[in-house]
């Protein structure tokens, strides 16, 4: 299912430019804009003891999204846009609710947890990502989430609670401490009304019998394992630990981390990265993703999700060559497009930038 939004064509105004009317326009309604998607901070609440859920309303111009996918959100923080990924629920009414893991020493996490003020404009973007279930799914899934992974799992849920839960749905959510689980009431309601859904809280920290972590779990109490299509949202290691945990045991594993998988240290040394607009010359890091070497050198390029999903790190690479820090791939070709938050480079680079 795709929730849609009113989104007429806006008349061309040939004398008036798009920057120019969202100037005036957003002075009498804080949603108008030409073609800019906004949203509007309805209100926050706690959840559970790590995280906090926002209500937005978005303007007609954000086009709607399928449950599992994500959005990107932009705020302003010391002066500069800053730009996060969220996977939002969509209510009833069409508004948006998106769960922000509250990171210590995190200015966004923390603006959002409190210093945005209640009426305030966000910057949202379109929905991507390929996490979806169809309306019309007939293969038994298996949902592993951990830590904020559970907020695109929550959406999917509502989808298919929805459609009367047409196929058998077990979920496995892991968190460090059970406070920090978010939903709870939700999912127990939802396993109250379903039969076909289980749930599964697996707590690996403060429990008198912690759970254990993916790699370990027993996943022999699923019934037919092998036919279940399997997602799978949460920290790379999380991830990665789960696609070997159940390498040929399921139909399909699908993926999506919210984290980089960690740097390989061999990857040493430095190389050279010319900026092609600006005609800097800078020496970074070998192993760092393009995007985290830029931004530590003071050099921030449009960014968002940072797991190379949303594109909006997209540039084009003039010269040199490159590694996917995700499946190590190569690219060695001239002027290719490449996401600066996932590749690395092998080689001294040129970059449209």
């Amino acid at each position: 299912m795709k929730y849609r939004y009113h989104n007429p064509t806006p008349p061309p105004i040939p004398w008036v430019t798009e920057a120019f009317f969202d100037f005036w326009s957003t002075r009498v309604h804080p949603l108008w804009t030409l073609r800019r998607p906004l949203a509007r901070l309805v209100s926050r609440r706690a959840e559970g003891s790590a995280a906090v859920t926002l209500v937005l309303q978005p303007n007609r111009h954000f086009s709607g999204l399928r449950a599992g996918q994500h959005i990107n959100l932009s705020v302003q923080v010391d002066g500069r846009l800053i730009t996060r990924s969220y996977s939002p629920t969509v209510l009833a009414d069409g508004r948006l609710e998106i769960t922000a893991k509250l990171v210590k020493g995190g200015k966004v996490s923390a603006l959002l947890a409190g210093g945005l003020p209640i009426g305030a404009t966000l910057a949202i973007s379109p929905a991507f990502g390929q996490m979806v279930v169809a309306d019309d799914a007939r293969q038994p899934l298996l949902l592993l989430a951990a830590g904020s992974g559970i907020t695109p799992m929550r959406a999917l849920l509502r989808q298919l609670d929805a459609a009367g839960m047409p196929v058998a749905v077990d979920l496995v959510y892991w968190v460090r401490q059970r406070s920090e689980q978010c939903f709870a009431g939700e999912l127990a309601a939802l396993a109250a009304r379903h039969r076909g859904f289980r749930y599964q809280l697996a707590v690996t920290g403060d429990d008198p019998e912690p759970a254990p972590r993916v790699d370990g779990f027993d996943f022999s109490g699923i019934a037919g394992l092998a036919a279940r299509r399997v997602l799978a949202c949460g920290p790379a290691g999380f991830v990665q630990a789960a696609g070997q945990r159940l390498d040929g045991q399921v139909a399909d594993f699908q993926a999506e981390a919210f984290s980089l998988p960690p740097i390989d240290d061999a990857a040493d040394g430095e190389v050279e990265l010319q900026l092609a607009r600006s005609g800097q010359r800078l020496r970074i890091p070998r192993g760092t993703p393009l995007l985290a070497a830029l931004e530590a050198q003071g050099i921030h390029p449009p960014a968002g999700c940072r797991m190379g999903v949303c594109n909006t790190c997209t540039c084009e690479k003039r010269e040199g060559v490159v590694r996917n820090v995700l499946n190590g791939d190569v690219t060695a070709e001239p002027s290719t497009a490449i996401k600066l938050c996932v590749n690395r480079a092998s080689t001294d680079l040129i970059l449209e930038l």
